[in-house]
Parts: structure tokens; C-alpha cells; sequence
């Protein structure tokens, strides 16, 4: 699908600077104003500086809590009182059973039956109602639209929604007036990205409010699709549908509101392999304190690890979630020694 083709399927996104400054005014008290970290350490091993934006941080783990309030908050009441749906390997639907609890309204979550067990239970303890799938061989799709009709229940898309994605740009404000304040006029801002809900609302919001910061998605190897359509011009498939540790960023292909925003705004993508993602985690853990996941840790590996992640003497990494099984986090702790 080219970006034209994608325009037409579903229309302008209709994401502006606006909607995204009204989504901070809704998010305030709700969402916390992630601090922006630095450490000797990390310049080191990067061989410029390194600048962190600790998202993991939030209540729920990850930025999502941010999309899944500014969603919530923005709907009609009546439609709202009837509950919502999600679909989430784990921080979505943490991040949309958690705004549900704080309207007190239902909340159904299909997850992916091979989701980490940590992410199942902590949406559950928000009070959402868990309905699990295949991610290789189910029809995703036709259950939530069942499950949708049959219980009149408001669809709260990952990415693929204009209020999400202005919900997740209040990152990307954040961001521009910290950088500023840290001095930084020019670099290039590493995101994770899976259906690139933040990397859109990101890119909008630094296009506004900080135009030198340049916004590029990175994905784990075998699972980029968001840089091969990047690249091709137009939305592209991952072959497989699963596979990865990094599962919080694992999806078929960047949305159809979020790539034309992606390849307006967005610099080239990035791929980094699983042991680079492991080894950002033991990086941060060390040198900042911060408990990442994998796919939450992407940005940093490539801004660690990859010598063509920026071009300038200064990289911002997102770290956007920290919703991480024990057994993988002691996996990424014995990669603390191979750091350099």
C-alpha cells in the first residue's frame, strides 16, 4: 500500500499540534512528566552523548497509559459508560484497563495467548476482562469485532487512532522543552516503534515545538517493517508474526494513520538484534537505574550500539516500557559484562 493508497483507506489522520496539547491538559495528574536521564557511562560506551527519556517510569509500566487516557477522555460519555475493547500483548492493555478503572467502566482485552504471564495479570489486577488468541493463527480481528457488536463496546485502538496518537505526542512535547532546557537544538530521537502510534504522535509534536529534533523509529531485526516501508515508499508486511523477545513492539505493519505521519516526518529506521536489546537493558540498569523490557529497550541499543543511529554529537533515546519478565531480565543482566 503506498502513502497515498493509505490516505484514502482510512483518511487524514486529523492528528494536530492542537489535539495533541489538549490531550497534555487531559493527561495532567494522570500522567507522569517522564524525566530525561543522562550518565557518563552511556556517553562512553556511545561515544557521544546520550540522553534518556524514561517513559518505563509511568504507573503502567509504559507510554501507553498516555494513549489509552487521552482515548478514554476523549469520548462521548454514553459510549464511554458502555466499556471498551483493546488489543495488546500487554502495555496497551494496561494502559486502556487502567483508564477504564479510572471511569469505572468495563474493560475487555484480547491479548495474544503467548503474551509474558507478568503483562496478563497486571491488566487483569486493573480490572479488564482477558480474552486470549493465537498471534500466529487466530483471526484477531473477527473476535474483537464480535465481541464489539455483541456487547456494544468502543474499539481503543494501539495506534491507529487519532486520540492515541495525540495522547502518545505529549511525549514528544515533554521532549521538546526538556531537550531545550539540556541545551540540545539538533538530534536525532530514537523511538521504539511497532505500529508507530508513538513515533507519529512524537514526530508531530518535535515538528511543532522543536524542529531540529529529528524522529526515527527502531525495530527488532526480522520485525521491521516500519523501516522497509519507510524505505519502499510504501506499507510493507513482516513475514512472520511472532518470534521475538521484544514483544511489546511486534506488529504486521506500521497502521495506516501512523505511516504517512512516519514518512513525512520520520528520518530512516533502525533494526537491532535481540542481544543488543538485552545488553541496553543491562546498560540502563547500571548506569541508570531503570528496569526496561526488550522492545522498550530498542532505542537505546541502537543509540548505544549502532554507530549509524545519528550523525550529531548528541542522541535522545525513548525507553518506553519496562514491563519485563524476571527470567528475561536476569537474561539481560548477564549481558552486563559484555558492554563495553
Amino acid at each position: 500500500m503506498t502513502i497515498e493508497a493509505a490516505e484514502r483507506a482510512r483518511g487524514e489522520a486529523g492528528v494536530t499540534i492542537d489535539m495533541i496539547e489538549a490531550a497534555a491538559e487531559r493527561l495532567r495528574g494522570e500522567a507522569l512528566v517522564s524525566p530525561l536521564l543522562s550518565s557518563p557511562a552511556l556517553d562512553r560506551i556511545a561515544g557521544r552523548r546520550v540522553l534518556v527519556k524514561a517513559e518505563c517510569l509511568q504507573e503502567t509500566g509504559s507510554f501507553k497509559l498516555r494513549g489509552g487516557w487521552a482515548a478514554l477522555s476523549a469520548m462521548a460519555p454514553e459510549a464511554r459508560a458502555q466499556g471498551v475493547i483493546a488489543v495488546s500483548s500487554g502495555n496497551h492493555a494496561q494502559g486502556v484497563a487502567r483508564a477504564a478503572a479510572r471511569f469505572g467502566v468495563p474493560a475487555v482485552i484480547v491479548m495474544p495467548s503467548d503474551a509474558p504471564r507478568g503483562k496478563i495479570e497486571a491488566t487483569r489486577a486493573w480490572g479488564a476482562e482477558i480474552v486470549p488468541y493465537d498471534r500466529a493463527t487466530g483471526d484477531r480481528d473477527a473476535l474483537v469485532a464480535a465481541l464489539a457488536a455483541e456487547r456494544g463496546l468502543t474499539l481503543v485502538r494501539p495506534f491507529d487512532d487519532p486520540q492515541v496518537i495525540a495522547g502518545q505526542g505529549t511525549v514528544g512535547l515533554e521532549l521538546a522543552a526538556q531537550a531545550a532546557a539540556a541545551g540540545v537544538e539538533r538530534a536525532e530521537v530514537l523511538i521504539p516503534c511497532g505500529g508507530g502510534g508513538l513515533t507519529a504522535g512524537v514526530a508531530l509534536a518535535l515538528a511543532a515545538r522543536a524542529p531540529g529534533l529529528t524522529a526515527r523509529p527502531v525495530e527488532p531485526e526480522g520485525f521491521d517493517d516500519t523501516a522497509r516501508s519507510l524505505a519502499a515508499g510504501r506499507i510493507v508486511s513482516n513475514a512472520a508474526r511472532a518470534g521475538s523477545i521484544c514483544d511489546a513492539i511486534l506488529t504486521p505493519q506500521p497502521g495506516a494513520l501512523t505511516f504517512p505521519i512516519m514518512a513525512r516526518l520520520c528520518g530512516p529506521g533502525l533494526a537491532v538484534g535481540e542481544d543488543a536489546a538485552l545488553r541496553a537493558m543491562a546498560a540502563a540498569f547500571a548506569h541508570l537505574r531503570l528496569v526496561l523490557e526488550p522492545g522498550g529497550a530498542v532505542a537505546l541499543a541502537a543509540a548505544l550500539f549502532d554507530p549509524q543511529a545519528a550523525s550529531g554529537d548528541t542522541v535522545i533515546a525513548i525507553a518506553s516500557g519496562g514491563n519485563v519478565g524476571a527470567g528475561t531480565f536476569r537474561m539481560a543482566l548477564d549481558r552486563a559484562g559484555d558492554a563495553p
